[in-house]
């Protein structure tokens, strides 16, 4: 038996091919390794992200492919076909970062009812949220419409949650108008929806003029403006700047036009991919990444044992129930589908309110 693996130029991102490797039979894995077969992968703009940010953020490291190529992490789900763990059975499901391939070998480490980490070697550089698998064989809420939209939106969502959360705790930076580039991508609107719960705050959507409809059919933003029209916005208040774009050009500007009023500028995403390597000193606040990992693990300290599993469920299912209306759910299977959806996605070619669960 072989695995297929789709993988990308990591400084040409437009070149992708697929590599065959062979795949190792039980005696010849690790210890406690388990052979998971990929059934199925969310591809969002956000894997865009990944494989811009490979480098930074290590990225590249997760899933080992020839010199000079990367295998893109992807959110999805597989079946054990595999187990030489003494505690998990073949047939498992298994929900975490996969690659966009058809196989993955697990280290299988930490061993719970409720899940497993991946203790392999190389994978220890990371986060520890990127290794850790759960196990939901039957349950419903991974089944399904349901599944789809766990492994399309749950990862996105907590992003946005978690930026919420830190706006929330600093009390906005002083600001009571939080502005959100590429407000039509998925973590932009889950965060626009935890915003507009807010007293006091609101939510202005930027986005370009082809997708001003969706932004303001969803309901979750106070305000939609496009982008070539930021600077009519009034500058006499404070306000905070989510980057969902990663567009320079765009962060320029909103800091040049609101100067000493903008209270705050994270960077999240780089869904424009246009950010300069020697950017000038703007003024306002000083753009800073925003890196989950860092706030998970200051919330876990201070929440305690399932703060942040218990606070995150009880967000999402505010969120879950307007999934329906919101997205709707495309699936393609085979090489060439995988490929045209990894270019479309690259490209800005995929409409704003579709989702696609992807296996090769």
């Amino acid at each position: 038996m072989h695995a297929t693996d789709f993988i990308v130029a990591r400084n040409d991102l437009q070149h992708c091919k697929l590599i065959e490797t062979r795949l190792p039979d039980a005696a010849a894995l690790p210890a406690d390794a388990l052979l998971v077969r990929v059934t199925r992968f969310a591809f969002t703009a956000n894997n865009i992200t990944y494989a811009v940010a490979g480098y930074q953020l290590k990225y590249w490291e997760l899933f080992p492919a020839p010199k000079d190529f990367g295998n893109i992490p992807v959110w999805g789900f597989g079946e054990v076909i595999t187990s030489n763990h003494p505690d998990v059975a073949i047939g498992e499901t298994l929900f975490g970062y996969f690659p966009m391939a058809t196989h993955l070998v697990i280290e299988a480490a930490d061993v719970t009812r409720r899940g497993l980490r991946d203790g392999a070697a190389h994978r220890q550089g990371v986060a520890p949220v990127y290794n850790a698998y759960a196990r939901v064989s039957g349950d419903p809420v991974f089944t399904g419409k349901q599944g789809d939209y766990q492994a399309l939106l749950r990862p996105l969502f907590m992003l946005s949650f978690l930026v919420d959360d830190l706006l929330g705790e600093n009390e906005f930076y002083g600001a009571r108008r939080v502005m959100l580039s590429s407000a039509s991508s998925k973590t932009a609107f889950g965060l626009a929806h935890l915003l507009h719960k807010r007293s006091g705050i609101q939510v202005i959507g930027l986005t370009s003029a082809p997708n001003v409809e969706f932004v303001k059919s969803l309901g979750c933003y106070h305000e939609v403006v496009t982008y070539d029209a930021v600077t009519s916005m009034p500058d006499d208040s404070p306000v905070a700047y989510v980057d969902m774009a990663g567009n320079s050009g765009l962060r320029e500007k909103l800091h040049r036009h609101f100067g000493d009023r903008m209270k705050y500028s994270g960077q999240i995403g780089l869904t424009h991919r246009s950010t300069s390597p020697n950017e000038p000193t703007l003024p306002g606040a000083k753009p800073v990444w925003f890196f989950a990992p860092d706030q998970i693990r200051k919330r876990a300290r201070e929440w305690g044992p399932g703060g942040v599993d218990m606070r995150f469920a009880a967000a999402w299912a505010g969120f879950a129930p307007n999934l329906d209306r919101w997205l709707t759910v495309t699936e393609g299977r085979g090489p060439a589908v995988v490929q045209q959806v990894y270019l479309d996605t690259l490209n800005g070619r995929v409409p704003p309110d579709q989702g696609h669960i992807l296996s090769l």
